[in-house]
């Protein structure tokens, strides 16, 4: 094999260079305020203990996500009901950037101690920042509520002896 055989290789390469830093400007001027204004609205029009956070780890790799962080504001009468009811914060909605740009959707829930932490994640999949819209991030936010609502209270089929 000759190098000129290898051409077409390094422009193929050049070419996956120039889509990675294509998406990941789309991530940084579009997809990402997209994901911030909208989750933000959801937050804002439905108080139920949830907040928008924006991070940034390993280098220049950012994530949005909606997570629940305290009890609903008007079910804190009925807790008075079960003193020892403890909230479990931390199930998450996660819209992370990957390291080729596109846009890795996933949903956490929350940790119990000494519960096995197998199961606790839920892969939504992978998609292109040009494919989040508003109504996209209102779907997985649907599906990440019909989650959490069945980790709250799991069919009693799916228990251990039923």
């Amino acid at each position: 094999m000759k190098i000129e055989h290898l051409e077409e290789r390094i422009s193929d390469y050049r070419n996956s260079i120039k889509t990675v830093v294509d998406k990941r400007v789309l991530w940084k001027n579009t997809t990402k305020n997209i994901l911030v204004r909208t989750l933000n609205r959801i937050v804002k029009q439905y108080d139920i203990g949830w907040k928008v956070q924006e991070l940034s780890w390993i280098q220049n790799n950012e994530a949005v996500n909606i997570t629940f962080d305290s009890f609903p504001p008007e079910l804190i009468d009925c807790t008075n009901l079960i003193p020892a009811y403890q909230f479990l914060p931390g199930g998450a909605l996660i819209f992370s950037q990957s390291y080729n740009g596109d846009v890795y959707v996933f949903m956490i829930f929350p940790q119990i101690e000494n519960v096995s932490h197998e199961n606790n994640m839920v892969e939504l999949g992978v998609y292109t920042p040009e494919s989040i819209t508003e109504k996209f991030i209102v779907e997985k936010v649907d599906e990440f509520l019909k989650e959490m609502i069945k980790w709250e209270v799991p069919s009693l089929k799916k228990k251990v002896g039923y």
